[in-house]
């Protein structure tokens, strides 16, 4: 009996051995096609000896023109000059990446946002050489200036293939926003003692020699452009320049530059039309506000001027060209510490015509020349007579007040000759010596206007009615 035991042990024990080497080979075979098959609650467990690996987690992006700098998602459509190779440390070229910025932006607009917006960060500062920013783009532009930018550092520093006439201009460009609360350092000091500069040469005189300098921004044949909230100081020459441009708004400037700083107009416009200037503070060496020939509609408001040149329509008709301007509106502003208030200023020999403009409520601050119509403007001690003359008439001056710089009289009406100015109307017109209390009386030549109500001091000197004969070839009306 106990043989046949042992012979019954040892087969039972060959069966179990078998009976597990077939179970592992099925788990094994069930387990390496087990993403084919379901499994029930009665089915065997897996076994984890021949599962595969997870798979390897995908690389981290890097960074893309939408990132920031350091790595950080920034919106669609914005465009830090950082991430196009601006080092933004006050010393470094940052031409190159400001242009790269420019025209990566201005042709994204395709197919993407409605409008590109090009980063210039708060905290750094940027040397820009002499550029120009072409359009059309694809989208509107937004130039958001955070930081500083500036030019490199007087003449000396100025690259000799670069125009020393301008620095930043923007040409052809449609639907564009330059906003932000940075500074735009014009770094003008070097410029303005050239010795071709006004007073700068020997004993006070002007020197022959190179004398371009930069204008800092210049928009040349574009439209619908903002220009808000930004600093600029010390530019080499004007501030800003708009020419040949359509749809203008500019405000909540601030233009900053010496009183003695040559040529440092803080906004000229020329042959631009339906601008809008509002709510900025413009101190410099020139005028605040100067508009040239070919522009109209023109809005002027809450501007604080001074010390300045005050703000001046012209010069116009220099080396006996046409000039038209024409609905003109300077209002509610003040002008202070200024060498002129409101001024229109023409060379003799031109020809085309002043018309439709508006001074109304402005209050003056110890200003020369507080109202002024100067049809003999000349930069040379002496200018030959001329016959021809830009045509000034239907100028209004309302509820202007203040106190006026003794040195010269409070009214200046100085018409040409042959072409007498008409239609000055006066109305609520206080001015009074800033120190003293001596009135002078204004002075007229060739003036025709009426004062509305009583006038102080009083304009007698202006002439009743209209000229007798005023040919329209010597108007030449516009």
């Amino acid at each position: 009996m106990d043989s046949w035991k042992t012979i019954i042990w040892s087969f039972l024990m060959v069966f179990a051995v078998l009976s597990s080497s077939f179970f592992f080979a099925v788990t094994a075979k069930s387990n390496h096609h087990g993403h084919t098959r379901k499994h029930t609650s009665q089915s065997h467990p897996i076994s984890h000896i021949s599962i595969p690996p997870s798979p390897a987690p995908e690389a981290a992006p890097g960074p893309s023109p939408g990132d920031g700098p350091d790595g950080h998602s920034q919106p669609t459509g914005i465009f830090d000059v950082r991430m196009f190779g601006a080092a933004g440390d006050g010393f470094t070229d940052d031409t190159d990446a400001f242009k790269l910025a420019w025209d990566t932006a201005c042709g994204a607009g395709r197919g993407g946002p409605a409008a590109s917006t090009i980063l210039v960060p708060r905290g750094y500062s940027f040397m820009i050489q002499s550029t120009i920013f072409t359009g059309p783009c694809e989208s509107s532009i937004v130039f958001q200036i955070d930081g500083t930018i500036m030019p490199p550092d007087g003449p000396e520093s100025w690259p000799l293939n670069k125009s020393k006439r301008q620095w930043l201009v923007f040409y052809r460009i449609n639907g564009m926003s330059m906003q932000g609360g940075g500074l735009i350092d014009g770094k003008g000091q070097k410029w303005w003692n050239l010795p071709c500069k006004p007073h700068k040469g020997v004993n006070g005189t002007t020197m022959p020699g190179p004398c371009d300098s930069p204008v800092a921004l210049r928009f040349f044949m574009s439209n619908n452009l903002t220009v808000q909230g930004l600093k600029i100081k010390d530019s080499p020459q004007f501030h800003f320049r708009f020419d040949g441009c359509q749809n203008v708004l500019v405000q909540s400037l601030t233009i900053k530059a010496p009183a003695l700083s040559p040529n440092t107009d803080g906004i000229h416009i020329e042959n631009t039309n339906n601008v809008g200037i509002y709510d900025s503070l413009i101190s410099n060496g020139d005028d605040c506000v100067s508009i040239g020939a070919g522009c109209y509609n023109v809005d002027i408001r809450n501007i604080t001027c001074g010390p300045s040149h005050g703000i001046s329509i012209g010069s116009l008709g220099v080396r006996n060209s046409r000039a038209c301007v024409s609905n003109i509106t300077v209002t509610d502003s003040k002008i202070k510490y200024s060498n002129n208030g409101l001024r229109i200023k023409t060379w003799q020999g031109g020809s085309g015509a002043v018309s439709m403009v508006t001074f109304d409520n402005i209050h003056m601050d110890t200003v020369r020349n507080p109202i002024i119509i100067d049809q003999y403007y000349c930069l040379a001690k002496r200018c030959a007579n001329q016959t021809s003359a830009v045509y000034v008439s239907d100028v209004v001056y309302s509820n202007i007040r203040g106190t006026y710089d003794v040195r010269s009289p409070p009214m200046h009406f100085g018409c040409s000759d042959s072409v007498p100015c008409t239609n000055l109307t006066l109305s609520d017109v206080e001015l009074l010596p800033a120190q003293g209390e001596f009135v002078m009386n204004p002075f007229c030549w060739n003036a025709y206007g009426a004062m509305k109500t009583i006038t102080i001091p009083p304009a007698i000197c202006l002439m009743e009615g209209v000229p007798e004969k005023i040919t329209e070839s010597l108007v030449g009306r516009c």
